[in-house]
C-alpha cells in the first residue's frame, strides 16, 4: 500500500535535556511579560507611523535554517521529526523592539524540513503556545497543514482536527510525489489567519532522481535561495497588529523577506533558483525586475514544469510557489537589481510595498556547477501528475462560485460546514472544476488538498504562460474564471477546498469534499487523535 505509514508508531523517547530544548521558550519565564502587557489590545490606532518603518535594503537576507531529524531509520526509510511551536520574542524591526511571535521551534519563518522522494516523514508537532493569545485573546489551538502533500486526509491539517495548548500530534508524510516546494502552515478553524500571521509557516522541500540529474542552480542558501514573502503591521511597541478590516483583509506596510524588512542579498555573476512562496495573509505580489531582464520559470507548486518559460512579470497569490531562474551574468560587479513588486487590483499599497528586497552583485562566479537551463524539465510520467490530463480526460465538470453574500465569504452561496461534503468525487476520476470569481473587488487564490492540477484556461482564453506547470493554488481574479482538471487521488477520505486569503478562509470560505465517497475503509480515513504532550 503506497501509505501504509498510517501504521507506523513514533518510537521516539526524549532525554530531558532534548526536552527542554524543544520547549523552553513554552515556559511561564517567557510568557509572564506578555501576559502583563496584553491587558491592553492593539488596534490600528497603535500602528509604527512611516516615519519609523524600517528603510529598505539596510538589513542582509537571511536563509531559514534546516531542521535536522532527531532519528533515521534507513531500514524502513522513515525520517523523525519533533518540532515545538512557540511564543518568543524576535528582532525584526532593526532598530525597534523586540517582536512577540508564534513560531515552529520558536521562529518565524520555521526550520525548512529538506527530504528525498521515498523517504517517509514523521513530524512531531507540539503545541506549547500560550492557552490564550495575550492580546487577540482566542485560544490557540492549532492544526499543522502541509500545503502541497498527498498526504492520507487525517494527516492534511483538517480544520476542524485541532491540537489545544499542552497537546502534540504525529504527522506522517509519504514524500512519494515528483520534487516540489511545499510548506507547512497552521490551519486551525477560525483562526488559522491569525495563528499563520504570528509566524507559523515554513518551508518544506522534496527532492528526487530526476531534480539531481537537472544542470539547474542547487544548494541550500547559495545557488537555491529561498524567498518567504510576507507583509506585516507593527505596533509601536513591535509587536504585529492584526487588523482585517472587518473580516475582509489584511495589508501591511512592512515586506518581509524570510522574516527580515526588505533585505539584500549579495550575488555572484551566475545563474540563481530564486524559490518564492508568498506566505501573507491577504496581499498578492505582481513580481518583476526593475533592470527588466526575464525571469526563467522552471517550478510551480506541484514541481517542476514540462519546460521553462521566461517572462519578465508574474502574479503571485497567497500560497503560490514559483521556481525562477535569474542570471546575474548578464549583470557587471557593483549592479544593483531591485525585486519590484507592480502592483494587483485591490490591494492597499503604501510607500515602500512597491519593493521587495535587493540583489547586489559582488563578485564573479565561484562556482559554474548547475549554471543552465534545459530545454526540457519534467516528462510527467506519473500517474497524478496533472500535465498529460486533456479534456477529454474528464468524467465531469463541477461549477464552483466564490461570492461575497450578505456579509458571508461562500463556495456556491454555503459557508463552511464540516458535517457536509459539497461532492461525492470517485476516487482516482479526472474532472474539470470550473472557478468562478463573482466578489467584485477581491481576488481569491483557490487552494485543493491533496491534489495537483492543469489549468485548462483563463476566461476561455490561454492560462498565463508562467503558470503552466502543476498547481495546487489557481490565482482566480476580479471577475476571472479558472478551469483546472485533475485526478483525485491516490488517497481516499475527506479532502478541503478554500481560498488562501486567509480571513476569507476563516470567514468562511472554505467546504470539504469525499473522495471514494463509498467502499471507503474507516480505518484509513478516522482522523488521528492529538495526545497529551510529555512534561517539561
Amino acid at each position: 500500500m503506497a501509505h501504509e505509514e498510517h501504521r507506523t508508531r513514533f518510537p521516539l523517547k526524549l532525554t530531558r535535556k532534548e526536552a527542554l530544548k524543544l520547549g523552553a521558550l513554552g515556559s511561564a519565564a517567557l510568557l509572564l511579560p506578555v501576559q502583563r502587557a496584553a491587558r491592553t489590545q492593539l488596534t490600528i490606532k497603535d500602528r509604527l507611523p512611516e516615519s519609523r518603518l524600517p528603510v529598505p535594503f539596510r538589513v542582509p537576507l537571511s536563509i531559514p535554517p534546516l531542521a535536522r531529524p532527531l532519528r533515521r531509520d534507513n531500514k524502513r526509510k522513515i525520517d523523525f521529526y519533533s518540532m515545538t511551536m512557540k511564543a518568543a520574542r524576535v528582532q525584526i524591526l532593526p532598530d525597534g523592539p523586540k517582536t512577540y511571535i508564534f513560531g515552529y521551534d520558536g521562529i518565524t519563518p520555521g526550520p525548512t524540513i529538506r527530504e528525498k522522494r521515498g523517504r517517509r516523514c514523521v513530524v512531531r508537532q507540539i503545541n506549547r503556545l500560550p492557552k490564550t493569545h495575550p492580546y487577540l485573546g482566542y485560544e490557540c489551538t492549532t492544526s499543522v497543514h502541509l500545503h502541497g502533500s498527498d498526504s492520507l486526509p487525517q494527516y492534511d491539517g483538517w480544520a476542524e482536527d485541532v491540537i489545544r495548548p499542552g497537546q502534540y500530534k504525529d504527522y506522517r508524510y509519504p514524500d512519494d510525489q515528483d520534487a516540489r516546494p511545499l510548506w507547512y502552515h497552521d490551519h486551525a478553524i477560525h483562526h488559522t489567519a491569525q495563528n499563520a500571521y504570528m509566524g507559523c509557516a515554513a518551508l518544506y522541500t522534496t527532492h528526487d532522481e530526476l531534480e539531481a540529474s537537472l544542470p539547474v542552480p542547487k544548494g541550500y542558501g547559495r545557488y537555491e535561495i529561498p524567498l518567504v514573502i510576507q507583509d506585516k503591521i507593527f505596533a509601536q511597541n513591535g509587536n504585529f497588529i492584526y487588523d482585517d478590516d472587518g473580516e475582509n483583509s489584511l495589508y501591511g506596510d512592512v515586506i518581509l523577506v524570510n522574516g527580515r524588512p526588505w533585505p539584500t542579498m549579495k550575488v555572484e555573476r551566475r545563474k540563481y533558483r530564486l524559490r518564492f512562496l508568498n506566505a501573507s495573509v491577504s496581499r498578492g505580489f505582481h513580481l518583476a525586475l526593475d533592470s527588466g531582464e526575464p525571469f526563467t520559470v522552471v517550478g510551480h507548486d506541484g514541481g517542476f514544469a514540462p519546460e521553462p518559460t521566461e517572462v519578465t512579470s508574474f502574479r503571485l497569490g497567497m500560497a503560490e510557489r514559483y521556481g525562477v531562474i535569474v542570471d546575474f551574468a548578464r549583470h557587471k560587479i557593483g549592479d544593483q537589481i531591485v525585486l519590484r513588486n507592480l502592483g494587483l487590483p485591490n490591494n492597499q499599497d503604501f510607500a515602500n510595498t512597491d519593493v521587495i528586497m535587493r540583489f547586489d552583485v559582488v563578485s564573479n562566479a565561484t562556482s559554474t556547477a548547475g549554471n543552465s537551463v534545459p530545454d526540457r524539465l519534467n516528462p510527467s510520467t506519473g500517474r497524478h501528475n496533472p500535465m498529460r490530463l486533456r479534456e477529454s480526460d474528464a468524467a465531469r465538470t463541477r461549477k464552483w462560485v466564490f461570492e461575497r453574500k450578505n456579509g458571508l465569504w461562500t463556495i456556491n452561496g454555503r459557508t463552511w460546514d464540516s458535517q457536509r461534503s459539497d461532492a461525492d468525487v470517485p476516487h482516482d476520476d479526472v474532472e474539470i472544476w470550473e472557478l468562478e470569481n463573482r466578489s467584485g473587488g477581491w481576488f481569491h487564490p483557490i487552494h485543493l488538498h491533496l491534489v495537483d492540477f492543469k489549468i485548462l484556461d483563463r476566461n476561455g482564453g490561454p492560462p498565463f504562460a508562467y503558470e503552466r506547470g502543476p498547481k495546487d493554488v489557481a490565482y482566480v481574479g476580479e471577475g476571472e474564471t479558472v478551469r483546472v482538471i485533475a485526478r483525485f487521488g491516490p488517497t481516499r477520505g475527506k479532502y478541503m477546498m478554500h481560498c488562501h486569503n486567509l480571513v476569507h478562509e476563516d470567514h468562511d470560505m472554505m467546504t470539504h469534499f469525499d473522495v471514494g465517497a463509498t467502499g471507503r475503509d474507516p480505518a484509513e480515513i478516522a482522523p488521528a487523535r492529538p495526545l497529551p504532550a510529555p512534561p517539561l
